[in-house]
């Protein structure tokens, strides 16, 4: 499947054009919910994600059992990170993942915002990360119905803009595009990277997020699902939503995301207007 095809199955259509095209929603400075699309809150992805992870579970649990083993021998501290994120509804819960990092004494060293050079890992952090291993506790999540399998992917609370009306998921619209997030934003200078993930990524993110939620059908999480498992990620041509270098200090007005080889799409006008104050912002500093 290409990495262009649409993930809600308009033929040629992208998570970036529908994002893109779709109306900003906010009047007078408030977001205006999108209605939610009748799958995503229904009972029959949610009796979805039931029957997927108990067929899974004679494949995960090995794999769920090695990778506990090689996290415990290779690193002092617990297997499992546990965080409280932003569930439906607002309601909070403790999402579970396997820990890719040493353990510290201070949470307030570890940077609010990661890249590819900020953070350390164990010695198979990097490979759980890059494979995604390290999510795959949040089966148990899907069991206990904190999460679907897919979804918006949740955030926490102090990342979190929106009041979110269906399950967050392991992986989602978002996760496909930002899967390699990490790497790119290790483009931005350490002393704006929050100033530019609170006023140009999570805006982003939130786009493609209501736009899931508007939109979310059965073959479009079956979709969402195969690009996951099968590594085809849409973030090919994401590094353009990062103004890199010198071009970071002076934001572009001209910053585009590249849809495909031939046409781009102009930043949506919230973005853009968001870029633009943030320019202000970095040219004061």
């Amino acid at each position: 499947m290409s990495s262009n095809s649409g993930l809600y199955g308009m033929p040629g259509d992208t998570p970036y054009t529908k994002a893109l095209r779709a109306p900003s929603k906010i009047e007078d400075g408030k977001r205006i919910e999108r209605p939610l699309s009748p799958w995503s809150a229904s009972i029959g992805k949610r009796l979805f994600d039931l029957i997927c992870v108990i067929i899974a579970l004679p494949i995960a649990l090995p794999i769920l059992l090695l990778t506990a083993i090689a996290v415990r021998i290779t690193s002092a501290g617990p297997v499992l990170f546990r965080q409280h994120r932003m569930g439906r509804h607002g309601e909070i819960f403790t999402i579970i993942k396997f820990r890719t990092m040493p353990v510290r004494r201070h949470t307030a060293d570890r940077p609010a915002v990661t890249t590819a050079i900020n953070q350390r890992f164990t010695p198979v952090g990097a490979f759980l990360r890059r494979w995604k291993l390290d999510e795959l506790p949040q089966i148990l999540n899907v069991l206990r119905g904190d999460m679907s399998l897919v979804g918006p992917r949740p955030k926490v609370p102090k990342h979190q803009s929106c009041h979110l009306a269906s399950r967050p998921g392991i992986t989602g619209g978002a996760t496909v595009i930002f899967a390699r997030e990490e790497v790119i934003l290790s483009n931005v200078p350490s002393g704006h990277l929050d100033t530019y993930y609170h006023a140009v990524i999570l805006p982003f993110k939130q786009m493609l997020d209501d736009d899931y939620m508007a939109k979310a059908t059965f073959s479009s999480d079956i979709r969402i699902i195969l690009k996951s498992l099968f590594r085809k990620w849409d973030d090919l041509d994401l590094s353009d939503l990062i103004p890199v270098q010198t071009s970071l200090v002076r934001p572009s007005v001209q910053t585009r995301i590249s849809i495909d080889n031939t046409n781009n799409v102009p930043l949506a006008g919230t973005l853009h207007a968001q870029a633009v104050t943030l320019s202000g912002q970095l040219q004061a500093d």
